[in-house]
């Protein structure tokens, strides 16, 4: 069995565990290890066979059993002992999207589904709406979900760079390669990806497609020729390797780069100048010739173009900004001087005040923001009020231990459903940096929901909005929110926005942030870490920026913490934390 298919059978078994009422421990030992398997780059079935399992991470000896089970009986035992008592259609019910097991348990308790068929006729008969915690927008969106099937499933961007780096470095390492890039929608750093394109310039495309047939990384391959190959990794996802002459390398790159909709604009574009732009070269129909370019800018420079950042070529007016030299000068991560918002071990983080300074000083940030959890999240340590205060005082004292970095006490602070926030205004006032989240009541009507978030952002404490739309990308939709009167009221008081780097999230969404941006509002890119090894995913906040079209002068945190700090809305600031 592929990596997938073993990770199906656990994330259904943490499913009907959930559906049974089993502890959440259990759930979650079970989602880990069908994420830690699904993500492996090794094959799990071959590290089973030779007693090797328990090398995972996540992955104990009763897992492992269950693993040798799965791949001997096509089963594992306790999830068809579960299914003798669990409607068997249920599980599928729990795959829709905005449902999962806890929702899917309320459906059958409360209208008895346990089908697909049953959720489709109870949705049409309005019969959703009486039930707790649903409603009109509930049921149209389970309507929509019925109808539009299931979806290809997708891979997460740093799990796909992850893959594909791995794929395009051992091919990099053969010496018939001349250049080899990642394409497609990874190379535009989107959200997420289907499949991955890789595109190779080859002195021998055959022994290039030979070499790629035997890299680690993939489970099997489907084709191979001098022309490319298809190939399936260990985790389920589709690679597609295309090899072409180096003196072609630019016009492949710059189509299997994509999007679709920046490819057909382009060829529109150039047929108005007889012009034809294909993957082979770019054709001049009144002379007949065929340009091949060995590099990418130079087919956007026969077209009258400046050279556009793969993160922009998505068809937003892109193509016209090229024509007209006037493309952003896109943030980067070296731009960035601080990070304001990370965890520690005060609430779900895995790391010490001190760690986590040592570990953003390492990074060249010259300040860092410690913000725990309030007292209402609900996850990890309770952060009460009497222990938001011992920890300024240890944040204070690590940032005496410290040279070259200035530690700001702060706190990520639970916007409660009426819109207070769950510490009082002395609290808070002692604090040097504030992030406002809504962590509970997701499932409010988009009125009141955007009332909450509101006042919030009119608190005048308030600094910034923590992932301001809530979502988890292919888990979670965003909450029900007036984004245009949310950014309104951050252009009105001044609260920034925030890009949260977290790679489930990426929120503010690209399109969101950029629309906050032109409107006039000040964003800041956090990486939220929860540890010392995941500072590093802030670099997934700055993409979602560059696809926002974002300059550094958008962005607070690229700004020293003097002048970040002139820039926000309080009007007098405590003092500043020391060096």
């Amino acid at each position: 069995m592929r990596n997938a298919e073993i990770a199906s059978h656990f994330d259904e078994l943490a499913s009907l565990y959930e559906l049974d009422g089993a502890s959440s421990y259990r759930v979650v030992a079970y989602r880990t290890a069908a994420k830690n398997i699904r993500d492996s780059g090794a094959s799990v079935s071959e590290m089973a066979r030779q007693g090797k399992a328990e090398t995972l991470p996540g992955i104990g000896k009763a897992i492992a059993d269950k693993i040798g089970a799965l791949l001997e009986q096509g089963s594992i035992p306790s999830a068809d002992r579960l299914k003798e008592r669990i409607p068997a259609g249920l599980v599928e019910v729990t795959r829709i999207p905005g449902l999962g097991p806890k929702r899917t348990k309320v459906l059958y308790e409360h209208l008895g589904i346990g089908s697909l068929d049953d959720l489709k006729q109870a949705a049409e008969q309005g019969r959703l709406d009486d039930v707790p915690g649903f409603g009109p927008k509930a049921r149209d969106n389970v309507l929509a979900a019925l109808e539009k099937g299931p979806e290809t499933p997708r891979v997460l961007l740093d799990q796909a760079l992850a893959i594909g780096g791995e794929i395009v470095d051992g091919l990099r390492d053969h010496p018939a390669v001349l250049k080899a890039e990642l394409a497609g929608s990874a190379r535009r750093l989107a959200d997420s990806v289907k499949d991955l394109d890789v595109v190779v310039a080859a002195s021998d495309p055959k022994a290039v497609a030979e070499a790629f047939t035997a890299l680690p990384a993939l489970e099997s391959v489907s084709v191979s020729g001098e022309a490319g190959a298809k190939g399936t990794t260990h985790q389920g996802l589709p690679v597609d390797l295309r090899i072409v002459a180096e003196e072609s390398f630019g016009n492949l790159l710059q189509h299997f780069t994509g999007s679709g909709r920046h490819n057909e604009a382009l060829r529109t574009t150039a047929v108005r100048k007889g012009l034809h732009v294909s993957e082979y070269g770019v054709l001049d129909d009144e002379s007949g010739t065929t340009h091949a370019f060995a590099d990418e800018q130079e087919v956007y420079a026969l077209l009258g173009m400046s050279w556009i950042e793969p993160e922009l070529r998505e068809d937003r007016g892109e193509l016209e900004a090229a024509r007209k030299d006037a493309l952003p000068a896109l943030i980067t991560q070296d731009d960035l001087r601080g990070d304001l918002h990370c965890h520690t071990v005060a609430s779900d983080g895995r790391n010490s005040i001190y760690e986590m300074a040592l570990a953003a000083r390492e990074r060249g940030y010259e300040y860092l923001a410690i913000t725990d959890h309030s007292a209402s999240h609900g996850f990890g340590n309770d952060v009460s009020a009497d222990e938001l205060r011992r920890q300024i005082e240890r944040v204070a004292e690590a940032g005496e231990k410290l040279e070259g970095i200035t530690l700001l006490a702060g706190t990520e602070v639970n916007v409660m459903p009426d819109g207070r926030l769950d510490y009082d205004d002395e609290v808070l006032a002692a604090l040097d940096w504030i992030v406002a989240s809504l962590h509970t009541s997701f499932r409010m009507k988009e009125a009141e929901m955007t009332a909450r978030m509101i006042a919030a952002m009119e608190h005048p404490l308030v600094d910034a909005i923590g992932h301001p739309t809530g979502r988890l990308i292919g888990r979670r939709e965003p909450y029900a929110l007036d984004i245009d009167r949310v950014v309104g009221a951050a252009a009105r008081t001044g609260t920034f926005l925030e890009i949260n780097a977290n790679p489930n999230r990426r929120d503010l969404p690209d399109t969101l942030a950029r629309g906050a941006a032109e409107a006039g509002v000040t964003l800041v890119v956090d990486s939220d870490a929860h540890g010392v090894d995941t500072l590093h995913k802030i670099s997934f906040g700055v993409a979602t920026a560059r696809r926002a079209w974002l300059t550094p002068e958008r962005v607070a945190n690229t700004r020293s913490w003097p002048e970040l700090d002139r820039l926000r809305k309080r009007e007098s600031s405590a003092s500043s934390p020391k060096t």
